[in-house]
């Protein structure tokens, strides 16, 4: 089964949802780290809105357009680019940051690259994508030894402890038949050029982490679907070599334990509910229905949460009518409370798993919100040598809240870093060059005035740092794009409702 990691696709039911939010998660913005600028202020009327005397936008304000000499200037209305939003006050300047460690500024030195990532011990990499075993497996993997091991003291009892050796046998087999589940999804995602992160085997099954949505009902269909398939292959596969093997041998039992444990796998996991596969493919079926990939997400998540309900409710009440072979007079005390707990962690698994599906389906309707163009601060350029209250007259003036060095030709050359212009003393202002305050500039560092959404979010972590030059399509200077308003911006569309 797959899970949606930041972006959520498909998640089979024997997978759980992992630690992070699933947020999940179209890929994240790079997070501010210490030294990262944070000088958005608060939204005006909000504690500190007015400490300094003047209003903070919540919505940081676009650039302005540049004059003949590049400086920053005002357009009809009083800015060239995009307003802030409605009520906002005027944007705040760099004279009036706040002092270092104060509020939304923090200390340090520029983000490092993010890691690779984790999840638990590494078990390789099959198709350039890394397998994670998580603890929790390994707690699973002694259930699962305990269980079947006292099933086979009752099928082979001259085993002896030796069973136990046979139960973990079976357990590894059964992971490795779910990893496999896992790569048919990794297989199919790769085929449709989405990006996986990471496979991770942990409790109650296996997760595979695809950062993209499917870009079509068809192809979302076959992505969930490849998973159960593989599963009941397996099965097939474990029934035929069971048929040379004598009954009520090791290895009988053994083939016979995966054959089943791999169609329980399958028919879970096809299941109509998020986020199970089954629910990946009705969500495909709405959304070729209707047009609209949120309300094949809707309805597959609330579907999937009945499912949890059933689940809670009724897997207690089937074991204990011996439904499932067994007879009402074998249901003791112990065997009823495993049941309700057992019930009890699917129906969280299920409910959780389709929450977070939902939640993620409404980010991604809001993602679009986030463009360079409305996030970017107007900015002023300067030469090299020009000092640091010389600069910020001039953003002041020009009502801007970046600073841009340039060279004798007006060619970008670095970005003035916030974080450092605050910990400068104003009485030492007039007598520090800017380019000593400056991050050079590299190509990956220049961002599209047109990015948005996916997309803009890419850039940034493909280049991590706390500012962005923000150009045109000519190649003019738009303004400077900070990590920190980026990420404020997301988390607010994370909030939104739909």
């Amino acid at each position: 089964m797959d899970v949606s990691g930041a972006s959520g696709q498909p998640r089979s039911g024997d997978d759980q949802p992992t630690d992070h939010p699933a947020v999940p998660t179209p890929p994240s913005p790079p997070a501010p780290r210490e030294g990262c600028p944070d000088t958005t202020a608060p939204a005006a009327g909000s504690p500190g809105a007015e400490a300094d005397g003047t209003d903070r936008p919540d919505v940081p304000e676009g650039a302005a357009a540049q004059d003949d000499d590049g400086v920053g200037r005002d357009g009809q209305d009083g800015q060239d680019g995009p307003a802030p939003a409605d009520g906002a006050a005027p944007h705040r300047t760099l004279a009036h940051s706040e002092p270092p460690g104060g509020p939304g500024m923090a200390k340090g030195e520029p983000p490092r690259p993010p890691k690779e990532p984790g999840g638990g011990i590494l078990m390789g990499r099959p198709f350039g994508v890394p397998v994670y075993v998580a603890p929790s497996w390994f707690l699973v993997a002694a259930l699962i030894t305990w269980v079947f091991g006292g099933q086979l003291d009752r099928v082979l009892p001259d085993l002896g402890y030796a069973r136990y050796l046979v139960s973990l046998f079976f357990a590894v087999a059964f992971y490795a038949s779910v990893l496999v589940h896992e790569l048919a999804h990794t297989v199919a995602a790769i085929r449709f050029k989405l990006p996986v992160r990471r496979i991770q085997l942990q409790f109650f099954g296996g997760v595979s982490e695809i950062e993209k949505e499917a870009e079509t009902p068809g192809r979302e269909f076959v992505l969930a679907f490849v998973g159960p398939l593989l599963s009941l292959v397996l099965a097939g596969l474990f029934y035929l070599a069971m048929k040379p093997v004598q009954a009520g041998t090791v290895p009988g039992v053994l083939l016979a334990g995966l054959m089943v444990s791999n169609l329980i796998v399958a028919a879970f996991n096809l299941l109509p509910g998020l986020p199970l596969d089954g629910g990946r493919m009705l969500r495909a079926v709405v959304w070729k229905i209707t047009g609209k990939p949120m309300s094949g997400t809707v309805a597959a998540a609330w579907v999937g949460r009945a499912l949890a309900v059933a689940v809670l409710v009724g897997l207690p009440l089937l074991n204990s009518s011996g439904s499932f072979g067994g007879g009402t007079e074998d249901t003791g005390g112990m065997d009823t409370v495993t049941d309700a707990l057992l019930a009890a962690i699917l129906a969280a698994i299920i409910w959780t798993g389709a929450g977070n599906s939902l939640r993620m389906a409404r980010l991604r309707e809001h993602l679009p919100d986030l463009r360079a163009r409305a996030l970017t601060r107007r900015a002023v350029p300067v030469e090299t040598d020009t000092p640091l209250s010389e600069a910020l007259r001039r953003a002041n003036a020009a009502g801007a809240r970046a600073l841009v060095v340039v060279d004798a030709d007006g060619r970008p050359l670095s970005l003035v870093r916030e974080s450092a212009i605050v910990g400068v003393p104003e009485h030492r202002r007039p007598w520090v060059a800017v380019s000593s305050l400056a991050q050079d500039l590299t190509d990956d560092m220049r961002v599209s005035a047109e990015l948005a959404g996916e997309e803009l979010l890419d850039a940034l972590r493909a280049a991590p740092a706390t500012e962005y030059l923000v150009v045109e399509t000519t190649g003019e200077i738009y303004g400077v794009l900070s990590a920190a308003d980026v990420e404020r911006a997301f988390v607010r569309a994370m909030a939104r409702p739909v």
